[in-house]
């Protein structure tokens, strides 16, 4: 009896080792501690999460000239942006990136389907304007930082989770940032707080704001393609809108972006700075990137075109310049001709006029003196 009882405990053993390691290796997956670089770097995420080596992955390099115009896309339709309410925000660092979470009556129109807006996150680097930290970029081009605005499928899945799987679960709006000489009044609405998460695993509440107030103003140029999540585990299933127009925010916007937060937990000792949070572009691999607008109405110009257009212009206007200057002597040189013409025939004609008084006085008769 004893014997059956062990038996039986061990074929139940046996029977629960597949589902113990099924578990086991989903729990070691969550905890993977990815990075930006280092050993557990982007180049190395494909070993822990196969669909980071997918050939559908993002960021990709976006080259206009190679783009296709696409008339059957319709202007992006943000609904209840601006419907903030008195309920206030959700924001967290996690770690890699400040999150903003986002009520679940917020969404997107425009696309084929409906999409619930999830949340929103940033992604910087490190040493101020000009020196990149976009994700996506334009012909080659970063801008200095990159606003994410994230939906889920909300027609075909019940939630962010069952979604994020599928090829048609996302969508997501990518905003590109640059610095300019203005602060941008919605960005504050996160950087302003974000002293309160400093560290990784913090979370703070804020107060609501409007959403729509970080998107750029022309939402009807942008650039769509099938690409895939920028951080582990890189589930492509996004469907990605990169917008044409850039937003700007001041100098110091971005650096208290690129200076605010750590990577680091408040305990550690060693703390470091949340910097360079971007993932480099991949390869298109095939993908098509449809515009909403025509390549030569929206093409972004290289510094060799910008360099040939300035000069192009300044040889414009010196040639104007000689050309009028041409026309100015010419018109002096024909009305200073007519002038001596004018003096040649005054001359002339005064000449004329007292010669013809001498022809008189020498036919006139002389009068003759009485004896």
């Amino acid at each position: 009896m004893g014997r059956r009882v062990n038996m039986d405990s061990l074929g139940l053993f046996v029977l629960l080792i597949p589902t113990f390691s099924h578990w086991t290796a989903a729990s070691s997956a969550d905890e993977i501690s990815w990075s930006y670089s280092g050993i557990a770097g982007q180049s190395e995420w494909s070993e822990y999460f196969p669909d980071c080596g997918g050939s559908s992955q993002s960021p990709v390099d976006v080259i206009t000239t190679q783009t296709k115009y696409d008339t059957s896309l319709v202007p992006v339709t943000p609904l209840g942006y601006s419907q903030h309410g008195n309920q206030p925000f959700s924001m967290h660092n996690n770690g890699h990136t400040v999150i903003v979470e986002l009520p679940e009556w917020m969404g997107l129109g425009g696309l084929p389907w409906f999409f619930t807006a999830v949340q929103l996150h940033l992604h910087w680097g490190n040493g101020g304007p000009g020196r990149g930290g976009s994700e996506h970029t334009i012909n080659g081009r970063s801008s200095d930082a990159e606003l994410h605005v994230v939906h889920y499928n909300a027609e075909l899945y019940p939630n962010m989770s069952a979604a994020m799987t599928q090829r048609d679960g996302l969508a997501v709006l990518g905003i590109l940032i640059e610095t300019g000489e203005e602060t941008n009044p919605g960005f504050n609405n996160i950087l302003n707080y974000m002293s309160r998460i400093r560290h990784a695993d913090q979370r703070a509440f804020i107060p609501a704001f409007d959403v729509q107030s970080l998107l750029p103003q022309d939402l009807g140029r942008y650039y769509r393609y099938n690409g895939s999540l920028t951080t582990p585990p890189c589930y492509q299933s996004v469907i990605w809108t990169v917008f044409h127009e850039r937003v700007q925010i001041s100098k110091a916007q971005l650096l208290k972006m690129e200076m605010m937060l750590y990577s680091s937990k408040i305990q550690e000792v060693d703390r470091m700075l949340l910097q360079d949070n971007f993932r480099i572009t991949q390869p298109l691999n095939h993908r098509v990137i449809f515009a909403s607008f025509s390549a030569e109405s929206g093409r972004e110009l290289s510094s060799g075109e910008v360099t040939a257009i300035v000069i192009g212009v300044m040889c414009g206007c010196v040639g104007v310049a000689v050309i009028i200057r041409f026309i100015v002597k010419t018109i002096r040189t024909k009305e200073t001709e007519k002038s001596q013409e004018k003096n040649t025939d005054l001359v002339l004609t005064i000449t004329s006029k007292a010669e013809r008084n001498e022809r008189k006085e020498e036919l006139s008769p002389s009068p003759q003196t009485e004896p």
